[in-house]
């Protein structure tokens, strides 16, 4: 690791000592940051070219150096001539302005270590590309190493340097006299532009139609930066010493056989011996080889051939080479366009801009982002262009890297986002946006997101234009996934609330519910319930596509496997909003029938939910139940099971005459009665003073095998439920009263708890006898229809034609009429009611028999009417 850092900081190092050497104290860096050395360029190789900056406004450009040290071979009046040359070429290229012609942002500086200058952005020169890596850091940097022309690069490319001819040869009346891939520069978006004007020659009467140009002879003793490079001269300007127009387009033949060829010339030309070189050279193009030309297009081989020609008048001119059938390619052509876009009114702009999705697909992608997509961001300064060029940009962005997008494109997008005006101008940029919504949330960073992209779409629900809110709600649901959760929930929803709630358009009010409907599927449960379904019962219109909007959304909620509607919010909420809908004079049958029909699914929704949750709560009670029958708990444990067990039938079994206020008292007061409950139970053993005599005869157990034997005098009776009752036997076996019509006898059949409603009793002394109301109307109400465990199940079975009028008070009685007199002895003198059947929660009827006058027996015991009151006081 320490190796790694060591090498890259002597890398860094020596990278930083050569650009400080070769530009330190050059006037041009007062104005502009140098930076990395990127290529080489220029006669002989011999400028090396830096990325560079300028300090004041940041704008990217190139400074090419040349450095002396490479000349200190040389003699003193050798350097000063190759100083002149340099400066020469460079002075001339200042002068001229031409977007074929490399564009200079800064004149040339010169230091006592180096010359300098700064033109717009550059990638390398054509010799570069062409594998010629001369005066290049090392290593190569790696995109010049592997960079390969495309087709429509070349075409063009051949194209942009012929149109630099032409303006020279007819523009200027100037022969460049040097064309080769040195002086042959590819900008920053892939652009061929020409430079290396050290040996140009102007015309010597320039006013005449035919420009003459002198020619300087051949000098061999020159340093070879004096002189042009003989590989791309015309014939004639080494042996006859004379040129015009027409060698240049023979040096334009020699590179484009070069290009087609990597980089190699037409003939190799010694330079120790020029004049014989040429002179061979010249025999050779006289009757040049089929082979020579063999890897040229064929659609431009002929031209070629005729550029090459050792005749100056065959060659064609440059503005002949500009109308070739070879560049009427359409990437070329399309290209082309482009960089005559400024000629150009916006009708013809727009024509073109429309058609330019057809072509961008056929374009290499290096051609479109760096060579198209610059010139169609520089249209974002035109509003009127907007709309046009947009779906171009946008469509490139979609075959951009993200970081490509952010660092080529988003930049000009920005602004373009923010853009209001004028209206129609912005409804058309909105749609755009709105289309590609899914690009933009995908590729775009999330502070960019927020800061720009939502921000669009928020004022374009705000927007005081129906038509832009309409097409804003229409296209939200197809990039609604892709929006964040939080700016879904706080800003993008309030917003379509507030636009459905405030406008006066119907066709904004249901986009808005259609558009809620489309994207439930985004958000959670109880921001649905809690937000959205309250928000429907606030739409003030009763329009029929409102209210099937409406129902859609309810529909969409009740129906979806993550959403849902709870049936407390069903019951109290949803379907008295549904149902009050649903009648609206303004609905027709169809649209009726349809809030019917998810009326109906709601309600049997709730139904099977509420009864499946009955179903269960009744079978818990159940097994509770019989855990206590085969389980009998101790007496510490009996209040709280008295407890638990008395307070989940009463919610179930309250009689329907009890009000919810009494229901609420008596649950509160059922902790205090509880303990005065069990006593008063076994005070009931020993409240009748004239006991029965006990029956003669067969005896029953009514006791599992698992509960407290039944005893003698003194010993603990189990009544089923409770443990360890306590009731003395009075020296008498358990036995059974004869059945009678007015008396019970035996034990429960059905339930486990005791039958309080069973106290009821003939009080004695004042012979008061009770009547049990008739509740047989409610039995089937508060019964449960599930056939229950009964004790006489369990324990043995009466004798064959024992009856008992336990049977009858749960049955449908024969005879009304019959009153109940005396008092029912079940165990060994224990007044009766203590059954299983006996439970209050189930048999609401016993509650409501009328209560005997209270009276207190002499030790102080209440009888069995006050212990009705209690009952009464209890559970209303």
């Amino acid at each position: 690791m320490e190796s790694m850092l060591n090498k890259l900081k002597s890398t860094v190092t020596k990278v930083t000592a050569d650009v400080t050497s070769a530009v330190m104290g050059n006037p041009v860096t007062r104005e502009f940051e140098v930076g990395r050395h990127i290529a080489s360029g220029g006669p002989g190789l011999s400028w090396r070219i830096y990325n560079g900056t300028k300090k004041s406004t940041k704008q990217e450009v190139a400074v090419f150096v040349f450095d002396k040290k490479m000349i200190d071979k040389y003699q003193k009046f050798e350097k000063d001539q190759i100083i002149d040359s340099l400066k020469r070429g460079v002075q001339q290229l200042t002068r001229l302005r031409h977007p074929r012609l490399l564009t200079v942002q800064h004149p040339l500086e010169e230091s006592r270590d180096c010359l300098a200058f700064c033109t717009e952005p550059v990638f390398a020169s054509l010799s570069n590309v062409l594998g010629q890596w001369d005066n290049l850091p090392s290593p190569v940097p790696s995109d010049i190493k592997e960079y390969k022309l495309y087709d429509v690069e070349t075409k063009y490319g051949l194209l942009q340097i012929s149109e630099g001819l032409s303006f020279l040869h007819s523009g200027v009346k100037m022969v460049h006299g040097n064309l080769c891939p040195e002086n042959i520069i590819l900008n920053k978006s892939g652009a061929w532009k020409i430079m290396g004007f050290d040996f140009s020659i102007s015309s010597n009467n320039p006013s005449d139609a035919e420009p003459k140009y002198t020619c300087k002879e051949w000098q061999p003793n020159l340093p070879p930066l004096c002189l042009p490079n003989p590989e791309y001269l015309a014939p004639e300007y080494i042996l006859s010493v004379s040129c015009d127009a027409a060698s240049d387009m023979y040096s334009l033949g020699v590179v484009m056989h070069a290009v087609f060829n990597e980089g190699k010339p037409v003939f190799q030309v010694n330079k120790h011996d020029i004049f014989k070189s040429f002179s061979r050279q010249l025999d050779q193009l006289s009757s040049m080889s089929p082979a020579v030309l063999s890897k040229i297009p064929e659609e431009v081989r002929e031209h070629v051939k005729m550029l090459l020609s050792v005749t100056p008048n065959v060659r064609p001119d440059a503005d002949q080479m500009t109308k070739i059938p070879f560049f009427d390619d359409v990437g070329a052509v399309t290209l082309q366009y482009f960089d005559s876009l400024f000629q150009r009114d916006n009708l013809q702009k727009s024509q073109f801009y429309k058609g330019l999705p057809k072509v961008l697909p056929k374009l290499p992608k290096r051609v479109v982002v760096y060579r198209i997509l610059p010139a169609l961001t520089s249209e974002f300064v035109n509003p009127d262009m907007v709309p046009f060029v947009l779906p171009n940009v946008l469509l490139i962005a979609e075959e951009c890297t993200k970081d490509e997008y952010v660092r080529l494109i988003l930049p000009d997008l920005t602004p373009v986002f923010k853009q209001q005006e004028p209206i129609q101008v912005y409804k058309n940029i909105l749609l755009i946006f709105l289309q590609k919504m899914d690009l933009l949330l995908t590729k775009t960073p999330p502070d960019d997101i927020k800061n720009s992209v939502l921000p669009m779409v928020y004022r374009a629900l705000e927007a005081p234009s129906v038509q832009i809110q309409e097409l804003c709600l229409n296209i939200i649901p197809t990039f609604a996934n892709l929006i964040d959760y939080p700016s879904m929930k706080n800003s993008l929803i309030p917003r379509i609330k507030s636009a459905c709630l405030q406008t006066s358009s119907l066709a904004v009010r249901v986009n808005s519910l259609v558009c809620l409907g489309k994207i439930l599927e985004y958000l959670d449960k109880w921001f649905v319930i809690d937000e959205i379904l309250p928000f429907l019962q606030q739409i003030p219109s009763r329009e029929p596509a409102v209210l099937m909007g409406i129902l859609g959304i309810y529909k969409c909620t009740f129906n979806h496997k993550k959403l849902g509607i709870p049936k407390e919010h069903l019951a109290t909420k949803s379907l008295p909003h549904l149902v009050s809908l649903s009648i609206d004079n303004n609905l027709n049958l169809n649209q009726f029938n349809s809030f019917m029909m998810v009326i109906r699914d709601m309600l049997s929704r709730m139904e099977t939910e509420h009864k499946t949750k009955l179903e269960q709560l009744h079978i818990m009670q159940e097994q509770q139940r019989s855990i206590n029958i085969s389980n009998p708990l101790n007496q510490a444990e009996e209040s709280k099971t008295c407890s638990l067990v008395c307070l989940f039938p009463f919610f179930l079994c309250t009689p329907l005459g009890v009000s919810h206020a009494r229901r609420e008292a008596a649950i509160d007061d059922q902790s205090s009665h509880r303990c005065s409950l069990l006593s008063n139970m076994t005070s009931l053993s020993m409240a009748n003073t004239a006991r029965p005599a006990p029956v003669q005869g067969s005896t029953m157990s009514t006791f599992p095998s698992s509960g407290p034997m039944v005893g003698s005098m003194g010993t603990s009776v189990s009544n089923g439920f409770n443990p360890a009752m306590g009731f003395q036997t009075g020296g008498m076996g358990m036995g059974m009263r004869p059945a009678g019509p007015s008396l019970y006898g035996g034990m429960a059949t059905t339930t486990s708890t005791p039958n309080f409603g069973s106290l009821t009793q003939n009080q004695g002394t004042t012979g008061q006898t009770n009547k049990p109301s008739d509740m047989s109307a409610l039995d089937n109400l508060f019964t449960s229809n599930k056939p229950k465990v009964t004790l006489n199940q369990i324990g043995p079975k009466a004798p064959p034609g024992t009856s008992s009028p336990w049977l009858g008070q749960f049955n449908s009685p024969q005879n009304p009429q019959t009153q109940m007199q005396g008092v029912s002895v079940g165990m060994g003198g224990v007044p009766g009611g203590f059954g299983m059947q006996a439970n209050p929660f189930f048999s609401p009827q016993n509650f409501a028999q009328p209560a005997a006058a209270p009276s207190m027996n002499p030790s102080g015991i209440k009888h069995s009417a006050s212990v009705n009151n209690d009952l009464k006081d209890l559970f209303g």
